[in-house]
């Protein structure tokens, strides 16, 4: 192309796209490694105007038209079709003659047939080269509507075209879902199939986008009747405007447009909200997501904090609620200020309660007993509930129904401040365990060399473990091989591997983790043939002496990952046979919910990308 021709934005790259907030999982060859961010992604957008990403429609009066046409372009206006789904609307329409339509290739720019995508249309103002709209359909060739992939069953095609949505947004003010919008423009059967993919998963990174969406709603009903999920966790004000007046001033987001919102899209399923919008989540929200949103079925709260959600919270609690609620997935991870009540009248109402998250809370436990017994427990987090007491978590574990098909439990605390359960606790819980688990946290219990016979059959089905304090690295490398001074030599023959991919062993301080051992001979833990072991988190303090050793980690194939205030030793990927690429497990699982690295500290409620807030909350920081 010439270089005074305007440039076609770039289609976002997935792998160093960023997101507001702190982290997101990266995407290369390596386990556990995350992209960071600390600044706002849309950073020195001055208007104060919705970024616009969908194009102008063409007009006979637009006066590019003519400089379009003085630049050589030969070309005539298209007759504009209205969308199936609103025929009134100017929208979201699209442009014909498509019968004579030959392909993006096919288009000419300054002469040259060098269109390659939906930014060349953008340069030719969507208008189409002249060809003879009456002109015979080829031998061979499909007439409009009969393209093979138009004829695809509808839930197959919205399928196909899932794949093209991006959950994280891109970086910059690059136009978002590029992809999506050209299918838009293509035929009137992927219209219609691109509609509920763009509109059914809304991201909110900033309030620009919010006051966009909430504008295109509302101008058109019929689209907020299409959201499925609306997702904050990568929504930062702050670097929008220079100052709180200013976000004041502007009023994209507050409680009025949010509830707003939530009124126009009455089929929402997945509401998803963190730290900066906590303050917009008044009484009259939290009345709309509990009890005005029939399909509303997975709620996260995640770090909301302020008094202002917690007054807002006490003051929508009531006796008359009606006795169940339609939430099934729900995360109120580090809502520190929420207090014991809110967990009391909410809990008993969760009926087909799957997901629950209360790390860091003042959940009590009366509050953990009153889960209905219809509930099926998959993903319990209590991290750092001190208000519970080990005899009734473990009777809960033990007796209750909903406990009887996790797969995801964490008992973690600090054991610097507090300790839940001692010895004889963890020798009690660890029988009690179901052989669904795939990941179990014990971080900060007190632990000895007797439990490890006890973790052993854990390990022929677990996938993650977090040990407590008080053990060696004798004691864990006996959960990967069996022993070798045993008597018992049926045990030796009998020997199931395990199927451990993750090992925390952060409660291992100091001089605690013994470094000799780690990378001498008789230790299993870093050797070829302890896989599918992975992944092994350290203290802080051992990650700094860790890191003076990396050549000797890389000769034994491993290295050094570390992101906020958490830090990993992670295998590299082992060669293929002959000379094909390095392979390694992408891992994902259906129980991780989207998430790639492992050890997370907040359960997801949502499949989706880890990013934003919540990236940061599940990988960056402590317990």
């Amino acid at each position: 192309m010439a270089a005074d021709e305007p440039s076609r934005p770039s289609t976002p790259d997935r792998v160093s796209r960023s997101s507001f907030s702190s982290i997101r999982e990266h995407d290369n060859t390596l386990p556990q490694t995350f992209s960071q961010s600390k600044i706002s992604s849309y950073f020195g957008v001055d208007s104060d105007e919705a970024i616009d990403d969908t194009p102008p429609p063409p007009s006979s009066a637009n006066p590019s038209s003519s400089s379009t046409s003085a630049r050589g372009i030969n070309m005539i206006q298209a007759r504009f079709q209205p969308p199936i789904t609103q025929p009134n609307s100017k929208l979201l329409g699209y442009w014909t003659p498509a019968e004579t339509f030959q392909g993006w290739k096919a288009i000419q720019v300054k002469g040259k047939l060098a269109s390659k995508s939906f930014g060349d249309l953008q340069v030719l103002n969507q208008v189409f080269s002249s060809h003879n709209p009456t002109r015979p359909t080829k031998r061979g060739q499909n007439r409009p509507g009969e393209a093979p992939i138009e004829r695809l069953p509808t839930e197959i095609l919205t399928a196909i075209i899932n794949l093209l949505a991006l959950d994280v947004p891109p970086n910059g003010v690059t136009r978002r879902n590029i992809d999506l919008m050209s299918l838009l423009l293509t035929s009137r059967t992927l219209h219609v199939a691109t509609l509920s993919t763009l509109y059914s998963k809304i991201t909110i990174p900033h309030s620009r986008i919010f006051q966009k969406f909430l504008a295109h709603i509302s101008a058109h009903p019929n689209l907020g009747t299409i959201v499925r999920r609306l997702d904050f966790c990568h929504f930062n004000p702050n670097q929008l405007f220079l100052t709180a007046a200013e976000r004041s001033k502007a009023r994209n987001l507050t409680s009025e447009t949010l509830l707003q919102c939530l009124e126009l899209t009455p089929y929402l399923q997945e509401f998803l909200a963190q730290e900066y919008i906590d303050g917009d989540l008044d009484p009259a929200v939290l009345q709309k997501l509990f009890l005005g949103l029939p399909q509303l079925v997975a709620l996260d709260f995640c770090g909301c904090t302020s008094n202002s959600f917690k007054e807002s919270f006490v003051s929508i609690l009531s006796p008359n609620w009606p006795k169940e609620l339609t939430v099934r997935r729900l995360s109120l991870h580090k809502c520190l200020t929420l207090p014991s009540s809110v967990f009391e009248t909410i809990l008993p109402r969760l009926a087909r309660l799957t997901h629950l998250d209360v790390a860091g809370t003042r959940v009590t436990d009366a509050a953990l007993a009153s889960i209905p017994p219809t509930a099926t427990l998959t993903h319990l987090n209590l991290t750092k509930c001190t208000l519970l007491s080990a005899r009734n978590v473990i009777d809960f574990l033990a007796n209750h129904p909903a406990a009887k098909g996790l797969q995801f439990l964490s008992l973690a605390t600090d054991a610097r401040s507090h300790q839940t359960f001692d010895a004889d606790h963890i020798t009690e819980l660890l029988p009690l365990l179901p052989r669904t688990l795939r990941s179990l946290n014990l971080k900060g219990s007190k632990m000895t060399a007797s439990h490890i016979d006890l973790l052993r059959p854990l390990t022929k089905h677990l996938e993650e473990l977090a040990l407590g304090r008080s053990l060696t690295l004798r004691d864990v490398n006996r959960l990967l091989v069996p022993d070798e001074d045993g008597d018992d030599v049926a045990m030796q023959v009998d020997w199931v591997p395990h199927t451990l991919r993750y090992i925390d062993l952060s409660d291992l301080w100091g001089q605690e983790l013994d470094m000799v051992y780690l990378f001498g001979t008789s230790c299993a833990i870093l050797k070829s043939y302890s896989e599918p072991l992975e992944v092994v988190e350290l203290a802080e303090d051992v990650c700094r002496r860790v890191s003076k050793s990396t050549t000797a980690l890389q000769r034994i194939g491993w290295h050094l990952s570390e992101c906020g205030s958490r830090g990993w030793l992670v295998r590299q990927p082992s060669k293929s046979h002959g000379s094909g690429p390095a392979t390694r497990d992408d891992g994902r699982r259906s129980w991780k919910m989207g998430a790639e690295s492992w050890g997370m500290r907040k359960i997801p409620v949502a499949h989706a990308e880890v990013g934003g807030m919540y990236g940061s909350f599940m990988f960056s920081r402590k317990l």
